[in-house]
């Protein structure tokens, strides 16, 4: 379950009468618990709970219903309880039908409150559903709770109004919702002069089965589209209660005020939606929740697209914040000083040209409003109004809704702003009519100029339609000057890799980097906002900062991408290195991301963040950030088709291509050898990264062209052989079609040992200190999810299993998630080797050699057993140590202090290593010209 959806379960249950024996039971449903689950609680079976009337959930939830006037005895006894400890429970909660007590064991955190009350304070609870607590949402929770009325509300007035789900109507349905947004923020903040107007208003004047609720909404709709002193001359006339509302204007009521029909539960939630408190809005954070409610996609993943404000600001505090604050504190007093930074702060422009519900715009505004109100209480002038206009917080959305949702975020954020920094008498006086000039433009990002959407040397735009909503292409008409001005693009657009983007999105892709690169295909999405990005800063004062996947700074991608954005004069001016960007969802589950911001050379100190074990951030400050997010020189890792050195020749292993026909399972060799056990001499241990690791015992027919009679004398290997022969010969892929000539062999042989292979699994978790390599016997065939190297020098074990190998493959290979995909090519022999004597072959030969006997003293262990980083062996890890050692002091004569150390210096060695090939090839050919 959803945040959004564990809220209005629990409004449902506290909703209800009270019910003792049942309550423990019903909240744990509520925070998605199965019934198998509750059903083994009920019985007492997973129930060690020691308190009376109490349900123990172990690794979760202590409960108790207790008499009335008990509740904090009992929150006492369950805190003491010895099963509370042994069960590891994370939260205890007592209750008596009235209140309500509940303490977060780790935190020692306590919420107190009547039990009606319980919704407001669901998300202190929200661990209880494995979803990470974001401590706006655990202090007050009426954000979710707004979206989750308003969700209920959307759905039932989509069935009653079916036509209004229509493409056609989609937009009247969204901007309907946007009114309401609106009008409930309005009532509960003083702008309608009379608290809960709107919400009061319907209910007093529709029918309680929702019939004429349309009607009623209408009048009020036109109401707030007419300007009080044309009122009187209106036709039809107001009514009486209609007139009560004031005239709002900026399109938001402009148009048409037509409004779904209603049935009596619609009614329901509308009302319930105005009883929340909207004066609590956070419009950062529900813009994003809003958004789903109108995307039918996205709904099924509701409340999951809340981004913190902390991870927000990893984006806006480098990019241009931490500059803002800095100035402030260099002021001090001057008023000189005080002034100017005010100045420059009314010429900032914040570009999110993937904006969203305008999360980023949002948290930047808010931000440089405190900055300001600052300034203005240094000046002695706290009553002073903002020069910061909202018309320099600019947007590109493709969707209306969240474009709609974003203006009216902002809308909201700048009123809270100016009823927090100059009173709310102020704020009211300047807050309606609302401004009609736009700022936010729907369109694809990828494909509008963003010279027109965000002017270099323009801060307003001329009125467009008079309507605040509309959304205008073409903007490059302006009201006034902004000389000098800085614009600062930030935001987190769409990942899609090159396997998920659709075909418009990857034409979005062609129309930006066909005439730069052949290779643009291989692209994430998000590359095309870094070249647009790019080439907007070639001809502007502006930096860029996204969020993105961190593949765009990992192997294939990186010289395809980064040549091109360094080619416009742009930089990496600050990065984060890979972390979880966590949201709302269940678990926490956040995709890997990496910040990464641009800007045209300036000189400046580059800073470069990353996360430290314990969680802590690192900040480095560096001449120089590498497309690798490394700080250093200035390097791209192209993939290398063959190794520089004497190193072992990395293969794939063999692709079958087979239908499956030609591998069997334990229990199909034993029962093909227990029919047949002259077919032995062709089965051969079969071995991909899955077996490697996880021990797992497969096994593949391997038959030779000369052997192919004599195993088509035993049936079942001959139907085998012919269902390979079929599946090739149907296949669509028409490189697998003339593979039907030879169904008895695999598809692709790479090679076969003859002493020994080494093996590699192309695909392995990132959680490992070393990468899983080891040693197979030569009869092993290797499959082609793993590399190989045959008959290798036992020395190449003792580099791919170092942790300097880890580190680089790490940073220069493709990751899929965190996971490493290893790649030969960009991998292995691009690996910088210095030049090793044949001690340092043989010293790191033992070193291997004592890496495999480690293990076998805990056969059977596997690999995966063997390299849990909690629980490695401890000869094991020791023997890894001396080969780190070993190596290290190989590159530089001692140990390294750390990855960053490691990494700057295998990039000084690669350069080293490519610019000695470079120049060994011409002389290559000028000998080989003279000889001939």
């Amino acid at each position: 379950m959803n945040a959004v959806e564990i809220e209005a379960a629990i409004s449902d249950l506290a909703f209800q009468p009270f019910d003792a024996a049942e309550f423990p039971f019903a909240f744990l449903a509520a925070f998605g618990n199965k019934d198998t689950a509750l059903k083994r609680l009920r019985t007492g079976n997973n129930n060690s709970s020691d308190v009376p009337g109490g349900v123990l959930q172990r690794n979760n939830i202590h409960i108790a219903v207790c008499v009335e006037g008990n509740v904090g005895q009992t929150l006492k006894a369950l805190r003491a309880s010895p099963a509370t400890a042994k069960a590891k429970a994370k939260f205890i909660l007592a209750t008596d039908g009235l209140t309500l007590e509940a303490e977060e064991l780790l935190s020692g955190e306590t919420i107190a409150c009547a039990y009606s009350d319980l919704p407001n304070h669901f998300g202190f609870l929200l661990p209880l559903a494995g979803i990470s607590t974001i401590k706006e949402i655990k202090d007050n929770p009426i954000d979710v709770r707004a979206t989750s009325k308003l969700n209920k509300l959307y759905v039932e007035l989509l069935s009653e109004n079916p036509d209004w789900a229509s493409s056609e109507r989609r937009h009247d349905m969204n901007h309907f919702m946007a009114r309401l947004v609106f009008c409930f923020f309005a009532e509960d903040t003083d702008i309608f002069n009379d608290e809960g107007l709107f919400t009061r208003t319907v209910e007093q004047m529709s029918e309680r089965d929702g019939a004429n609720t349309h009607e009623v909404m209408e009048t009020i709709f036109r109401a707030m589209n007419i300007k009080t002193d044309e009122r009187v001359n209106a036709r039809p006339r107001l009514p009486v209660w209609a007139n009560q509302f004031p005239y709002v204007n900026g399109g938001l009521f402009s148009g048409s005020t037509e409004v779904p029909r209603f049935t009596h539960m619609a009614r329901t939630y509308l009302l319930h939606a105005g009883g929340l408190n909207w004066k609590q809005i956070n419009p950062d954070i529900f813009g994003s929740m809003i958004q789903a409610v109108a995307d039918d996609e996205e709904r099924g993943a509701l409340g999951m697209h809340y981004t913190s404000v902390p991870n927000i600001l990893k984006v806006l505090n480098p990019l241009f914040l931490d500059d803002l604050r800095a100035q402030l504190t260099e002021a001090g007093d001057n008023e000189r000083k005080l002034l100017n930074l005010r100045k420059r702060m009314a010429r900032i422009r914040v570009f999110d040209p993937a904006c969203g519900s305008g999360n980023f715009l949002v948290i930047a505004y808010k931000q440089m409003r405190g900055i300001e109100a600052e300034i203005n209480r240094r000046l002695g002038k706290t009553q002073l109004g903002s020069e910061i206009p909202l018309t320099n917080f600019r947007g590109i959305e493709l969707r209306d809704f969240p474009a709609e949702i974003a203006r009216l975020a902002l809308i909201i954020a700048e009123f809270q702003c100016d009823v927090l920094y100059r009173g709310q008498k102020d704020a009211l006086a300047e807050f309606l009519p609302l401004d009609a000039q736009n700022w936010i433009v729907c369109g694809n990002a990828l494909r509008l100029d963003w010279l027109s959407v965000c002017p270099p040397t323009w801060t307003g735009v001329k009125l467009v339609a008079n309507d605040l909503f509309s959304t205008p292409l073409d903007q490059t008409e302006m009201d006034f000057a902004n000389e000098g001005g800085e614009t600062y693009i930030c935001g987190n657009p769409p990942y899609l890799g090159s396997t998920w983007q659709t075909d418009e999105q990857k034409a979005d892709l062609q129309a930006i980097f066909a005439k730069r690169t052949k290779n643009w295909k291989s692209l994430d999405y998000v590359a095309g906002w870094f070249m647009k990005a790019a080439d907007y800063g070639t001809k502007t004062n502006a930096a860029a900062a996204f969020v993105s996947t961190n593949s765009i700074c990992q192997g294939s991608q990186v010289p395809i991408l980064w040549p091109l954005i360094f080619g416009t004069g742009n930089q990496i001016t600050f990065a984060h290195t890979s972390f979880k960007w966590a949201n709302l969802a269940n678990h926490n589950a956040g995709v890997t991301v990496v910040i990464v911001a641009i800007a045209k050379q300036n000189g400046k100190a580059k800073r470069l963040f990353s996360m430290s074990e314990d969680g802590a951030t690192i900040e480095k400050q560096t001449d120089f950030i590498n497309a690798y997010l490394v700080s250093g020189v200035d390097v791209i890792v192209s993939p290398i088709s063959k190794s520089y050195d004497i190193r072992g020749l990395m293969e794939w292993g063999n692709k079958p291509t087979d239908g499956g026909n030609l591998l069997l399972s334990s229990d199909e060799r034993e029962k093909l050898l227990r029919e047949s056990p002259s077919a032995d001499r062709f089965v051969k241990r079969f071995v991909g990264a899955q077996e490697f690791i996880q021990g797992e015992q497969r096994y593949c027919l391997w038959i030779e062209d000369e052997e192919r009679e004599d195993a088509e004398a035993i049936p079942e290997l001959k139907r085998r052989i012919e269902a390979v022969a079929k599946m090739r010969s149907d296949s669509k892929a028409a490189e697998t079609r003339p593979a039907a000539a030879f169904p008895h062999r695999f598809r692709q042989i790479q090679s076969t040992a003859k002493v020994h292979t080494l093996v590699l699994g192309a695909i392995s978790s990132e959680n490992r200190d070393y990468l899983p390599c080891g040693l197979l016997p030569s009869n092993t065939i290797i499959s082609n999810k793993c590399y190989a190297i045959y008959d290798a020098p036992l020395w190449n074990l003792a580099l791919i299993a170092s942790r300097l190998h880890w580190v680089w493959i790490g940073t220069v290979c493709v990751r899929l998630e965190m996971r490493f995909s290893y790649s030969n090519t960009l991998g292995w022999n691009t690996f910088p080797v210095p030049l090793l004597t044949e001690q340092n072959k043989a010293d790191l030969t033992t070193c291997a050699e004592n890496i495999l006997l480690a293990r076998e003293v805990h056969f059977p262990a596997t690999i995966a057993d063997l390299y849990d980083p909690n629980n490695m062996p401890e000869n094991l890890r020791h023997a890894h140590e001396r080969n780190d050692e070993v190596l290290e002091r190989i590159y530089i004569g001692r140990r390294f202090k750390n990855d960053t150390e490691r990494l700057e210096r295998l990039f000084e060695l690669y350069t080293k290593m490519t610019a000695a090939a470079a120049k060994a090839k011409p002389a290559a050919k000028a000998t080989k010209g003279k000889a001939s």
